[in-house]
């Protein structure tokens, strides 16, 4: 079967209806279609075990949520979690930006550019406000002594980008207090 086209110059959310059900992860960044391979079980294992972190303390009214979209204009990047405010339409196609609290990306080799570069801007300008990333494999920049994962996390700052916050690797503890309070050992999130 071929690759439907999108409807104009550029790729939109409504067009990912249109794209087979074939295992791979498709999101629009930019009006860019973005195509990704299933992730490996080290990436997933640590997203369960976030999961099961901040759903012990998010407030009644916030849902954690893992590869759903969020819309953004005619974009739709799949963060690999979400905190999300309010009730959601459980059979829509994404999550409205507005309502995004926290989206978080855990670096694979196959989406580093998009994690670490894209993502993070296009979060910032949509304002969310919280943006965690972590590092599970090698990467340049690593500190001397850290041990992976390595988190990475950002409030949104008044000049409409992200700041970081916190830099917390495996054996590390942090306190994070947004979007709420939590605390955590990167490490433990992975398995040993």
């Amino acid at each position: 079967m071929a690759m439907p086209v999108p409807h104009s110059a550029e790729w939109t959310a409504a067009d990912l209806d249109r794209l087979p059900d074939d295992g791979l992860r498709y999101e629009v960044l930019n009006g860019q279609l973005v195509v990704n391979a299933a992730p490996k079980p080290k990436h997933q294992w640590l997203i369960k075990r976030l999961t099961q972190v901040l759903d012990a303390c998010v407030p009644a009214d916030h849902l954690v949520l893992d590869g759903v979209g969020v819309l953004i204009g005619d974009d739709e990047p799949i963060p690999d979690l979400m905190v999300v405010a309010g009730s959601i339409d459980w059979n829509g196609r994404g999550v409205p930006v507005g309502q995004v609290a926290l989206a978080v990306e855990v670096v694979s080799r196959s989406t580093t550019l998009q994690d670490r570069l894209v993502k993070p801007v296009l979060y910032a300008q949509a304002g969310i406000p919280t943006y965690w990333r972590f590092e599970i494999n090698a990467f340049k920049g690593c500190l001397a002594g850290e041990e992976l994962p390595v988190l990475f996390a950002y409030a949104l700052g008044t000049d409409g980008e992200y700041e970081q916050t916190h830099r917390a690797s495996a054996g590390d503890p942090v306190t994070l207090r947004s979007p709420y309070e939590v605390t955590f050992d990167p490490g433990a999130l992975l398995p040993r």
